[in-house]
């Protein structure tokens, strides 16, 4: 029979004395540490719905889908299927649309439906063929961090006199025409009248 040694002895009596490492939630409280990696919680006043959360998330806990006839884009989010990697967060455009919480850990349920949330944002949709472009939210975050440089197109326009709220948008709106661009370049909406431009001017 091989007897246990003296370091083994030891660290059992040690052991015996010495507090849990672990808590004793639920049956008391758990405080979490700061930084600690919790349900990501969405600012929708920051969050702008340009998918960039749900192209980077690897468990794929997040997916978006657009109604083009409501003009929203609906955004899905499983908590039951997220591993709080932090992508989302690290990832975020604005750097404000979604927080891991240090608070927010227990998501515990009988119902997997509880631990999913949805989130809608207008489209922006190209009025000259239709496509879908981005979120309306996402094109006036674009419009402010390119500065001046984004009062080159009437489609800019409208959106600055939309937050400005100049005139009323029946009044100020321009229809994008073909004698209003300049050689089909300031004015394309969308991808798709690009590559139309670039046919055309071949």
């Amino acid at each position: 029979m091989k007897y246990p040694k003296i370091r083994e002895i030891k660290e059992a009596v040690i052991s015996l004395v010495s507090p849990a490492y672990t808590t004793s939630y639920p049956k008391k409280p758990h405080k979490p540490y700061k930084d600690y990696r919790g349900k990501p919680v969405v600012d929708n006043e920051n969050c702008v719905g340009c998918e960039t959360c749900a192209n980077v998330c690897p468990p794929l806990a997040i997916t978006f889908e657009d109604d083009r006839e409501k003009g929203i884009r609906i955004i899905r989010r499983d908590y039951g299927k997220c591993i709080f990697c932090g992508q989302c967060q690290e990832h975020c455009i604005t750097g404000k649309g979604v927080k891991l919480s240090d608070q927010i850990y227990d998501m515990a349920s009988y119902d997997r439906n509880d631990n999913v949330e949805y989130q809608e944002k207008e489209l922006l949709i190209c009025k000259n063929c239709g496509a879908i472009i981005t979120t309306k939210e996402h094109y006036i975050f674009m419009h402010k961090k390119l500065g001046p440089k984004a009062y080159a197109s009437i489609m800019n326009l409208n959106i600055l006199n939309e937050k400005l709220k100049l005139s009323a948008k029946e009044y100020s709106e321009v229809d994008i025409q073909d004698d209003l661009k300049r050689k089909d370049m300031f004015n394309v909406l969308c991808p798709n009248c690009l590559h139309e431009a670039q046919i055309k001017n071949f």
